[in-house]
């Protein structure tokens, strides 16, 4: 299995990505009855939502403590997170929902956020590989 130095950036970006899992869906889980009536979604969807992000900030909190890292694991990071930028604007395009003009914003806000951290991990994964490729090149 491929290992990585993680390097400072990548785990910043991962402690940013855990931090951000762990506020959406503490707030999504907890307060799922009252935001479904502003943002216009099902409650259930909005809980499992959060439900959902609660285990992956558990994850990326413990990815982000680690010195080395597999770099199958930071990729999976970041598709998931792609995936998850292309399932809200999904959400909103292919009409499962009626989301308020609030809830539209919501969804392009967090996809946008997300967004943000995913490049923020693509650029902290290159830094890592260059690092680690330097580290192996000096070791020699």
């Amino acid at each position: 299995m491929s290992m990585i130095h993680s390097s400072r950036f990548l785990r910043n970006a991962l402690a940013a990505d855990a931090a951000a899992c762990a506020a959406t869906g503490l707030l999504l889980a907890a307060a799922a009855e009252p935001l479904s009536g502003l943002l216009g979604f099902p409650t259930s969807f909005l809980r499992g939502a959060g439900l959902v992000l609660l285990p992956c900030a558990a994850l990326l909190a413990w990815f982000c403590a680690r010195q080395t890292l597999p770099r199958l694991a930071v990729h999976a990071v970041i598709g998931i997170n792609i995936l998850w930028v292309a399932d809200s604007i999904a959400i909103l395009v292919a009409g499962w929902f009626q989301p308020s003009g609030l809830g539209t914003a919501f969804v392009l806000a967090q996809a946008a956020a997300v967004a943000v951290i995913t490049e923020l991990e693509v650029i902290g994964l290159k830094r890592s590989a260059a690092n680690s490729a330097a580290n192996a090149a000096a070791s020699l």
